[in-house]
């Protein structure tokens, strides 16, 4: 039976003026998926939308006290977070074939790296459990994602597990691949390997999550759409 009364409205009014904080890495696909957020392309219908940019061990850590509405998150940190967080329907990171990649700077095979120092972007990124699994007999260093390329140069550590640009980069470091571990875990499982999602607080009530999970989703079509503004 039809009451006349828009649930979706209702919702909708009920998150107008309300200030959602939005946290993410600021590497390039998290640029993407927002870009069309942080512009203020969408009508939000009220919706106060704060970007907050952090790397993605600093948002798995603050997490834990559910520092965020809504956050980015490490698979391997959300199985410990399951219980504040919802993963959202949209924004999921896969890597097809390819993911955080292992790098020295001279060649290296996994028997090479037993009892090496490895420097890893953090405890609860998924970097580090894949990493676990295809060599559990390493001793990891945390190091911010964006240092890991000049502490191997550097020789401050063995090798580095490198994530975002990190990935397309080290060679131009001089650097060499050991193993890309999402191409190992291919190999492996079939399956892509399911780096991050996005999650939002339980204790937000349902109706009002609707919105900001419909905004990241309209947010990631619209950088589809206009491929190339998003990308630059």
């Amino acid at each position: 039976m039809r009451t006349g009364v828009d649930t979706s409205v209702i919702a909708s009014r009920a998150m107008a003026n309300t200030i959602i904080r939005i946290a993410h890495s600021p590497d390039s696909d998290d640029a993407f998926m927002f870009y069309a957020l942080t512009q203020g392309l969408l009508d939000t219908e009220g919706l106060e939308i704060r970007h907050v940019l952090q790397d993605i061990e600093t948002l798995n850590q603050a997490a834990f006290q559910g520092t965020y509405e809504i956050t980015a998150l490490s698979f391997h940190g959300y199985a410990r977070l399951a219980d504040r967080y919802q993963l959202m329907p949209s924004g999921a990171s896969f890597g097809d074939g390819y993911g955080p990649v292992v790098v020295s700077r001279t060649p290296k095979g996994r028997a090479d790296l037993v009892g090496c120092r490895v420097a890893i972007p953090g405890e609860l990124t998924t970097a580090n459990l894949v990493l676990r699994l295809w060599q559990p007999e390493v001793r990891t260093e945390i190091v911010p994602f964006d240092k890991i390329l000049d502490a191997v140069v550097e020789g401050q550590v063995d090798a580095g597990v490198v994530i975002h640009e990190g990935q397309l980069t080290y060679g131009d470091l001089g650097l060499r691949a050991v193993e890309d571990l999402g191409a190992w875990w291919k190999e492996e499982t079939g399956g892509p390997l399911p780096l991050g999602g996005n999650g939002i607080r339980r204790d937000i009530d349902p109706a009002p999550k609707v919105r900001p999970c419909r905004l990241l989703t309209e947010s990631i079509a619209y950088g589809l759409v206009h491929r190339a503004e998003a990308i630059d």
